[in-house]
């Protein structure tokens, strides 16, 4: 097998003439002033080694990556019963869809869209304020990542609340079909600050790691979730992971893998290491460009992929 070090620096030399490729996502005010011309990559192997190159010790916005670990929230409270209010297929349309939700009846296609991820917020808001849930996702999150600099952008949470119109409308309509519980202030409240939680290639390849190794973080030796549990949210990954991109991403890359409109996108490969990449300009589905096509080109030199050996 090849050296990671030696493949992440030869990724991170081609990725240099590219950056600043792709297109921020200008519709977040704070994201929109982001600097394109950047590109991180850690990769944190099971046996607890880590390799980075590039601006892997710079903190971005995870946005759409924060529903990994809503979701394992989610399912460690409810179990099985999460799945009565959010669906497991494939979108097949954007991110922030209301048509396929009014066909659907108000339950969501998956937890990854923005939709199954506010249902997901709102079951782990049951018997908690807004700040608690907040507080026990960035406690999990750090939990995790085993380290307490994990921070919430407040700035980018406050920009979020002030242009999220679609997904007001989203929980609003879905509040409608009696498929959110809480308040539409309360459960967008805490889903705009997890979107907002700021962290590095470094941090976030750690906070994966248990589900490259069957639901145990290698590092503290916690056992997260069970073997079977992680091996679901694995599946769920590569599924629904990429939003309308995730056939393609699947096709190319071969692993499980959560983007985010920051441009960062959280990559598994069971039993080998968990993957963080990071470069704002997003493709036209609104993945990291140049991330995407790091991950292709580490998936294919390692040889890891979830499709052969």
């Amino acid at each position: 097998m090849q050296n990671i070090q030696t493949v992440i620096d030869s990724i991170y030399d081609e990725m240099k003439n590219h950056l600043g490729e792709g297109k921020v996502a200008d519709y977040i005010p704070e994201l929109a002033k982001i600097d394109p011309k950047q590109f991180g990559i850690a990769v944190t192997t099971v046996e607890g080694e880590t390799f980075v190159a590039g601006d892997a010790a710079v903190p971005f916005s995870i946005q759409s990556i924060s529903k990994v670990f809503m979701l394992t929230l989610a399912l460690g409270k409810a179990g099985e019963s999460v799945w009565k209010r959010v669906g497991r297929e494939p979108s097949g349309s954007s991110f922030n869809s209301i048509v396929q939700l009014e066909h659907e009846h108000g339950i969501p296609r998956n937890p990854f869209v923005n939709a199954g991820a506010i249902v997901v917020t709102d079951m782990v808001l049951a018997g908690h304020q807004p700040r608690e849930a907040i507080g026990e996702l960035l406690r999990f999150v750090r939990y995790l990542s085993n380290d307490d600099t994990v921070s919430i952008d407040n700035t980018v949470a406050k920009s979020e609340q002030a242009t999220g119109f679609r997904n007001f409308a989203l929980a609003n309509f879905m509040r409608s079909f009696g498929n959110i519980h809480h308040p539409v202030d309360h459960t967008l409240g805490v889903y705009f600050h997890q979107c907002a939680l700021s962290m590095n290639c470094v941090q976030l390849a750690r906070a994966g790691l248990f589900l490259a190794n069957r639901g145990r973080n290698p590092l503290t030796g916690h056992t997260v979730v069970s073997d079977r549990r992680a091996r679901r949210i694995n599946a769920l990954m590569l599924t629904c992971g990429h939003y309308d991109g995730s056939g393609d991403f699947a096709y190319h890359v071969g692993l499980p893998g959560k983007s985010g409109v920051g441009g960062g996108i959280l990559a598994v490969a069971p039993g080998k290491a968990s993957i963080a990449v990071w470069s704002p300009g997003l493709n036209k589905v609104g993945n990291s460009a140049l991330g995407s096509d790091a991950l292709e080109m580490l998936a294919n030199r390692m040889g890891w992929s979830v499709f052969g050996a």
